[in-house]
């Protein structure tokens, strides 16, 4: 399985460690950490050090109850970080729901639209359909950052979430996108709650038997936190790297984390093990 984007063509046969590299002041769990060009970018080449595999670039934070940033102050933030990281040979992702924004970066060589919205606000579908190859990540949310935490989903969530990202999947192909392009995301911790969080953890099987990749993101997400007792998001370290692997074992091809070392050790055992069985 291979993951279309504008440069290159990721082999998703193994695993792949995608960096969340913040460019604000206000994410939930680095905010302000990165939120310079020259921080932002010699944290692009440590998780490159570190094994990362794709650099996800983001200027507004989208954590529960977050405000929604400018235009212009996110293209502020992010313009100078991508156009200095695609000089990096990797494929760099950026997370935006601006179809503003999505241009800009793919005028800049940027290689993956990764969206929120699943493409869902005026002009984004077009920008995607417009580009000949870019790739694409389209997540699950229910409501938007301001409420989907206030008034979570109710009953089981597998089969809603499944079935939307199968109609936007299949909305962004009728626009000429192919499947190559298109990569899902269930969005943990995107108007759910602890349980449905790890509902879908535990039913991801289920997911994969639609045709296309998984991106998970369980990174020091506040489930996490519920579970284990941490309300602090830097202690999640472990946690996280443990839902990590739990999701590539059901079948994730890319999981979105902060702890690239750990994430990377983490799935290092889980390969060795897997190998032997024709898993990995």
């Amino acid at each position: 399985m291979h993951w279309t984007t504008s440069r290159f063509v990721i082999d998703l046969d193994t695993p792949k460690v995608m960096a969340i590299i913040n460019v604000t002041p206000d994410s939930f769990s680095d905010g302000g950490q990165h939120d310079s060009t020259s921080s932002a970018l010699r944290h692009c080449e440590q998780v490159l050090k570190e094994g990362a595999h794709i650099l996800d670039i983001g200027g507004e934070s989208t954590r529960p109850g977050s405000p929604a940033v400018p235009l212009e102050a996110e293209l502020g933030r992010v313009i100078p970080v991508v156009r200095e990281a695609v000089k990096l040979g990797v494929p760099i992702s950026v997370d935006t729901y601006k179809p503003e924004v999505m241009q800009a970066v793919l005028d800049l060589g940027a290689d993956i639209v990764n969206d929120i919205w699943a493409l869902r606000r005026k002009g984004a579908e077009g920008v995607v359909s417009g580009h000949p190859r870019c790739g694409v990540c389209l997540m699950h949310m229910h409501r938007d950052p301001q409420t989907m935490q206030v008034a979570p989903m109710d009953g089981r969530v597998l089969a809603p979430v499944r079935q939307f990202l199968s109609d936007r999947a299949a909305a962004l192909e009728t626009r000429g996108v192919s499947r190559e392009r298109i990569v899902l995301d269930p969005g943990i911790g995107f108007g759910k709650s602890v349980q449905q969080n790890f509902e879908l953890l535990a039913s991801q099987p289920e997911l994969g038997l639609l045709p296309y990749p998984w991106l998970v993101g369980w990174s020091r997400k506040s489930s996490l936190g519920a579970v284990t007792g941490r309300t602090n998001p830097a202690e999640r370290v472990s946690a996280s790297v443990a839902a990590a692997v739990l999701a590539v074992e059901r079948g994730a091809s890319v999981v979105r984390v902060h702890d690239v070392r750990d994430t990377v050790d983490g799935l290092a055992v889980w390969r060795t093990i897997s190998a032997p069985l024709g898993v990995a």
